[in-house]
């Protein structure tokens, strides 16, 4: 429709307006802008539920460019850190914490996700931003990642139910890892550039917690479910 557009212009300062009067023709009369100006105000007021549609609108519209800006680095896994397609046509990106008990509900999800969609890869970044215990974990999973045990690593951590020093250990063993190696991943310094460059990228999607999700153009915050995120990975897939 053309008066929502319109109206959108009118929202953001009339730059429209004016940018059409200085750039693609010739200035409008006064009598003529004033009038224009008038019929968007009438409609903005007979149909004032534009408004939050135009601003979601906008929101979608700068998520999707921050997106595409930072697809790359959304997108490559750190060595291990995935599950899913070798070769995908769609990837989902979840950023999550150890801590996190909504991560932790999210899985069962994600295990369909995968399932019901033998071309979607899931790249997981950890976002260890919740307990003292969090980065702790998150280092040793980088550790399994690197020895092709992360899959294994991330379930038995968010079965073990919290992020202690204990429950990490007994996480490393059942999924295969040497304790000395995951003792020396936790009092080591690496990591910490992979889990900052992480928490830039999760401000700058507008994050509000855990679980992230991103999918396509798409971000979503929180525990939103699997039609949800089917419905975002069927969406990538056309555009893909």
């Amino acid at each position: 429709m053309v008066m929502p557009a319109l109206a959108v212009a009118l929202l953001a300062g009339g730059a429209a307006v004016t940018y059409a009067a200085t750039n693609q023709s010739p200035a409008l009369p006064t009598a003529d802008r004033a009038a224009i100006e008038s019929v968007v105000r009438d409609y903005i007021l007979e149909h004032p539920e534009i408004i939050p549609q135009a601003m979601e609108r906008l929101k979608a519209k700068q998520t999707a460019g921050t997106v595409d800006q930072n697809r790359s680095a959304l997108e490559t896994p750190y060595p291990g850190a995935w599950e899913g397609a070798a070769q995908p046509k769609v990837t989902l990106v979840a950023f999550m914490d150890y801590a996190c008990g909504y991560c932790r509900a999210a899985l069962p999800h994600i295990e369909e996700l995968v399932k019901a969609n033998p071309d979607l890869r899931v790249v997981y970044r950890e976002l260890p931003i919740i307990a003292d215990g969090s980065a702790n974990a998150a280092k040793v999973s980088l550790l399994a990642a690197s020895e092709n045990k992360f899959m294994a690593f991330h379930k038995a951590m968010y079965a073990a139910g919290g992020v202690s020093s204990d429950a990490i250990l007994k996480a490393a063993r059942t999924a295969g890892l040497d304790a000395d190696k995951a003792k020396a991943a936790i009092a080591a310094k690496g990591g910490d550039d992979e889990f900052m460059s992480n928490i830039r990228l999760a401000q700058a999607l507008g994050a509000e917690g855990t679980p992230l999700f991103v999918v396509g153009d798409q971000v979503f915050n929180g525990l939103v479910g699997t039609e949800t995120l089917q419905a975002a990975v069927d969406k990538a897939r056309t555009k893909g």
